[in-house]
């Protein structure tokens, strides 16, 4: 029982930390960024396991974290607004080629993120050029240029 109530608490509490955390933790991940989960991993890896690192115990939490992630999943398909809590919705940043500063400060996103994801998506040099940038719900920006 302790094995499935930490894997309960473990996964409710990254859950909570990466939707705090914010879309832009693993939508821009750097070496310093996999650092850092390589380090989660290993503190949420001594958490979990105890001192106990029998094969049971670990497909114990295996199954477990699994079935929690399922019936999340089954969960969000059934009210929606849990899946927008949960996942958040995706944001426009960009307007008419206009950045919205405050909705970018509040995404920790700058202009040189969206320029960056323009460029590579789209083939676009500057900001007018845009017509829309999207800050998606995985992270990733989404640009809809002007119609030429």
């Amino acid at each position: 029982m302790d094995t499935f109530l930490s894997a309960v608490t473990i996964y409710l509490f990254l859950l909570v930390v990466f939707r705090i955390g914010g879309k832009r933790t693993l939508g821009q991940t750097t070496t310093f960024d996999f650092v850092l989960l390589l380090i989660i991993a290993e503190t949420t890896q001594q958490a979990l396991l105890g001192d106990d690192f029998s094969v049971t115990n670990a497909f114990l939490l295996i199954i477990t974290l699994v079935l929690l992630d399922i019936t999340l999943s089954l969960l969000k398909r059934k009210w929606p607004k849990l899946d927008r809590l949960v996942e958040g919705v995706p944001m426009v940043i960009v307007e008419h080629g206009k950045p919205l500063a405050d909705r970018m400060h509040k995404a920790r996103v700058d202009e040189s993120d969206v320029l960056n994801a323009a460029r590579e998506l789209q083939g676009l040099k500057r900001m007018d050029e845009i017509e829309y940038a999207v800050l998606e719900r995985n992270g990733g920006i989404s640009i809809v240029p002007k119609s030429r």
